[in-house]
């Protein structure tokens, strides 16, 4: 057990994400205030407006598209998988569905079970899609 800073209750170690600088290896706030403490810092509009402004210089721009490639590097399978559901859909091979969860017709990604079968997808919105992978983790060939 242990007390959480920020809510004052004492909740079991599951319920903290890991810290490597703590003493015992756990972070300070449970999971569910540093979520509500992530939330509320990503709405600020000056946190907002530095981030965009940031991303409109050129250092931003070049810190943007050197992650892009680095993840492009290290992910070529999902990145060609991801390439052709893009490519196929605007040739009308593929036609994007509601998500199979909840029927939302707005923000549906193509997920992929096996990223080896690129045009075998499951539609899912964007909350949807993120459940999916909280529970399941990585995708087969991912």
């Amino acid at each position: 057990m242990k007390l959480c800073r920020s809510c004052n209750t004492e909740k079991s170690a599951l319920e903290f994400g890991n810290r490597k600088a703590s003493l015992d290896g756990l972070a300070h706030k449970c999971k569910d205030c540093q979520k509500e403490y992530d939330s509320r810092r990503l709405k600020d509009p000056k946190r907002m407006k530095a981030r965009r402004d940031y991303q409109r210089t050129d250092k931003g721009r070049e810190a943007h598209n050197k992650a892009t490639k680095t993840w492009a590097d290290k992910n070529t399978i999902k990145r060609a998988a991801h390439l052709h559901v893009s490519n196929a859909v605007r040739r009308g091979e593929l036609i994007p569905l509601p998500c199979e969860v909840c029927f939302n017709t707005h923000d549906i990604h193509a997920h992929h079970d096996d990223y080896s079968k690129p045009l075998e997808v499951r539609w899912l919105c964007n909350s949807h899609h993120s459940e999916w992978h909280r529970e399941n983790g990585e995708s087969k060939n991912g």
